[in-house]
Formats: C-alpha cells, structure tokens, sequence
C-alpha cells in the first residue's frame, strides 16, 4: 500500500508526530460512517468517498486518508478520532 521509505519520512503536518499505518478495521469503521453520513473531516467537511486507507498520527487523535494509494496529509482533510 504505502512505501516503507516514504512512511518513514512523513509526518503530521501540524505537530511534526510520527505516523502509522492505520489498521483495516479502523478503516471499515469510518467507511461506514461515511456510508452513514455521520463523518467530516477536520475542515468541517462532509464526506462521501470512501478511503482505501489511512495514517494514524501517534496521538491517535487524527487520522490522514490515503485516496488512489496517494496519503492526503493536509491539515484539515484530518478525520479526527476523538469526540
């Protein structure tokens, strides 16, 4: 999914954290949020494509969509995983 090189260099955007592959029953999850309607992103953005995967910053709080096997590390295209 994600090179190993590349993994190794990212890093959140905002705080400069580590990041992790998220796990794929973290990512069946907030697909069927999204199916359900209930999940923005951080910029209060709805969405409604699902996501191949995702990154997970080492807080655990936020977690960066991976789309076409392409990491969208933006600030506000963040899910957050906190209520």
């Amino acid at each position: 999914m994600i090179d190993a090189e590349l993994l190794r260099i990212l890093c959140c955007p905002e705080t400069r954290q580590g990041i992790s592959v998220a796990d794929a029953s973290l990512v069946e999850k907030l697909n069927q949020q999204i199916a359900a309607g209930k999940l923005q992103n951080r910029g209060g953005q709805s969405l409604t494509e699902r996501i191949d995967g995702g990154l997970v910053r080492a807080d655990g709080n936020f977690f960066y969509p991976i789309r076409q096997d392409i990491p969208v590390m933006l600030i506000d295209e963040a899910i957050p995983l906190t209520a």
